[in-house]
């Protein structure tokens, strides 16, 4: 049996576009079990991280290194868009679309979509377009059709962007069920109440850098940078 695709190491990996350095150098590693927050003001590099991990950016320099073949390591993570990308079909094809793709007949991918749909509370919308859900049912649906493969690592680009209380606390709950399933979660988010809620530990990116990493009691008790603890107070970091 192939073990786990985890930890995921990052060694010296660096990010550019158009020849300048956004993001790195960057040692870091997810281990197999958790849920990581990456925090930082606008432009820190929060998202190309995460872009860096997934396979979504090239490494212009460095390491990103799974525990299995990337072609194994691929097919085992699902990533979560800020703006959620909706296929002209009905909420029960979008959610049911990755089974498909992995040979699933198709009876048995709609009856799981089916399944998921009313997991994440979109049972009563199988049947409509998913263009015209709402913000809050479009990352519902991004959610379902993420986890519906069981991936053991989840990427999540601030899925609550403009979502109000309710549909974000329904995102946290259906999170948090994630992570007690068994998948890894990576979780970028501006929202400081989120992450204290969710974080098991936290990375702070500043200036394209890990500017800070570790246990997230520790990071909220007691930063230990400058720039974490003005981010912390809520202050504007530049």
């Amino acid at each position: 049996m192939v073990g786990s695709i985890l930890p995921l190491t990052l060694r010296g990996a660096c990010a550019k576009f158009r020849g300048k350095m956004i993001v790195g150098p960057v040692d870091l590693t997810i281990s197999t079990s958790g849920f990581t927050v990456v925090m930082g003001p606008n432009g820190s590099g929060k998202t190309t991280l995460l872009r860096l991990m997934h396979g979504l950016q090239r490494v212009a320099v460095g390491v990103v290194k799974w525990n299995q073949p990337e072609t194994i390591a691929r097919s085992r993570q699902a990533y979560v868009f800020q703006q959620p990308i909706m296929m002209r079909r009905y909420v029960v094809d979008c959610i049911a679309y990755p089974l498909l793709l992995h040979g699933v007949d198709k009876k048995q991918a709609r009856d799981e979509a089916t399944e998921w749909a009313i997991r994440v509370g979109l049972g009563h919308a199988l049947k409509r377009p998913a263009p015209v859900l709402s913000g809050g049912e479009k990352q519902k649906l991004s959610l379902a059709r993420a986890l519906i493969r069981k991936p053991e690592i989840l990427f999540l680009d601030e899925p609550c962007a403009n979502l109000d209380g309710r549909a974000m606390r329904e995102i946290e709950t259906l999170l948090q069920q994630a992570q007690a399933d068994g998948t890894r979660i990576v979780m970028a988010t501006h929202y400081m109440g989120q992450a204290c809620r969710l974080a098991t530990d936290v990375v702070f990116m500043y200036g394209g850098k890990v500017h800070e990493c570790g246990p997230a009691t520790a990071f909220f008790d007691g930063p230990q940078t400058e720039k974490a603890a003005a981010f912390i107070k809520g202050d504007i970091v530049e």
